[in-house]
């Protein structure tokens, strides 16, 4: 299996079995569609989970998976990464990355010039950070259309505006 990462089952929600899940992706909705989910044990092989019902509040992914009535139950995936197939993912709107596809990509500027390599990207609400590991140090910025030219998944390169990241880059020498 391919597997991707869509987000962390962050506690259990009530008492029937319901988790609320943080998705790692800009549309909580994505876990309406799905309709098996994966976690990985401690000798990263892969469970899969039927899910029973998803609903969507405020960003969060709240998920019932077969099989799991109870409070007691769900708290047992509490933390757990959940992962999908890569080819059961549905297709995004343009401009919408999955970030397990941004996370390891050249990040450079429009001459060519690269300046590092995405290490992380930070959900904040009002527009995701990402941070850059470069040679001195860590850039971080948010992911504004003015700042990010073009994202190629398939040649996993994003190219910055070198005008706009001084405007909202931030510097960890």
């Amino acid at each position: 299996m391919d597997a991707v990462e869509i987000g962390r089952v962050l506690k259990p929600q009530g008492i029937r079995g319901e988790m609320k899940v943080a998705p790692y992706c800009d549309d909580a909705g994505c876990f309406l569609d799905f309709e098996c989910v994966y976690t990985k044990d401690e000798a990263g092989s892969f469970k899969e989970h039927a899910v029973m019902s998803a609903r969507i509040q405020n960003a969060a992914a709240y998920v019932m998976f077969a099989g799991i009535t109870d409070r007691n139950a769900a708290e047992k995936f509490r933390n757990e990464t959940l992962y999908i197939d890569r080819k059961d993912r549905k297709k995004l709107a343009e401009d919408s990355y999955f970030i397990a596809d941004l996370v390891g990509m050249d990040v450079c500027d429009e001459t060519g010039r690269t300046l590092g390599r995405l290490t992380d990207v930070l959900i904040t609400g009002a527009a995701d950070v990402y941070t850059v590991r470069t040679k001195k140090g860590t850039m971080m910025f948010p992911a504004l259309k003015k700042v990010i030219l073009s994202v190629d998944i398939d040649t996993k390169m994003m190219v910055l505006d070198t005008a706009a990241l001084k405007e909202v880059a931030v510097y960890d020498d």
